[in-house]
């Protein structure tokens, strides 16, 4: 079910933020080999990265399907709600609604251009 993919995605999403908050964390240890850190952080970083598309991916499908099912039905919520949320919502902030899959993708790539940067200069 489409609510299903999004409840998993939240726990991977809990599952990867504490991660990467750990492997930050771990950084202030004086001593600790930070390249080993940073090359982890980067990892799990592309890792939830490609996670979230394979998750948009999978959404996607199963809205689409819906939305095709809803072709042949007097009503169809679920498209015009889309329809709805593709208008822009806050005028002159954005041109259209910023999709979490968007949102969320760019904590992963925080994390990874941390890590990177500490590699490289740290």
């Amino acid at each position: 079910m489409a609510d299903r993919i999004s409840a998993r995605r939240a726990t991977a999403n809990g599952f990867f933020l504490t991660v990467q908050t750990t492997l930050v964390a771990l950084l202030s240890i004086p001593g600790i080999q930070r390249a080993w850190i940073a090359a982890a952080g980067i990892i799990f970083a592309a890792t939830w990265w490609l996670l979230l598309r394979s998750y948009r991916d999978l959404s996607a499908a199963k809205w689409g399907t819906i939305q095709r099912l809803e072709d042949r039905l007097p009503a169809q919520p679920f498209t015009e709600e889309w329809e709805t949320l593709k208008k822009d919502p806050v005028k002159g902030w954005r041109q259209r609604y910023a999709e979490l899959g968007f949102v969320e993708r760019l904590v992963p790539s925080v994390f990874a251009l941390l890590f990177f940067v500490i590699l490289v200069f740290g």
